[in-house]
């Protein structure tokens, strides 16, 4: 069997993001995978995850948490001129369960995949997006 493709393992972990699959997620991720948010800042949202375990105990807190996706698609894939390296245009869409509120995001992430496993794994979204829908209204919103 040929080794999963950069798109098999998006599409896998869309499955297991939208199934609340915390565990399964993790298992995406090298034992030493690295996740990275440049542009987080609210509290919760770490800039670094290092490790398979840290990632996984992350990810469950965050699929307890009130955000609840409903949506979340690869706008866009595309492969860099080293093989391991893709960057993929993602469009995200939920609601926060505690306000009701509904948000729609989308990022940039750049992926670096190895054997079939997520080594490294960088989001660049904006991070006022979610601060604007689980914080209060704004004047006007």
């Amino acid at each position: 069997m040929p080794p999963a493709t950069p798109a098999d393992i998006l599409t896998r972990r869309r499955h297991l993001i939208l199934n609340g699959d915390a565990d399964g997620f993790a298992d995406l991720f090298a034992p030493d995978a690295v996740i990275e948010a440049p542009f987080a800042g609210s509290p919760g949202m770490p800039v670094r995850i290092e490790g398979r375990a840290a990632i996984r105990e992350y990810s469950r807190r965050v699929m307890v948490s009130p955000l609840r996706l409903e949506d979340f698609e690869v706008a866009g894939l595309y492969q860099t001129q080293d093989p391991e390296v893709v960057i993929a245009e993602m469009r995200t869409k939920g609601t926060v369960t505690t306000t009701g509120r509904s948000f729609t995001a989308t990022s940039v992430q750049i992926l670096r995949i190895r054997e079939g496993h997520i080594v490294l794994f960088r989001d660049f979204a904006d991070p006022r997006i979610l601060d604007d829908v689980i914080g209060e209204p704004r004047p006007g919103s």
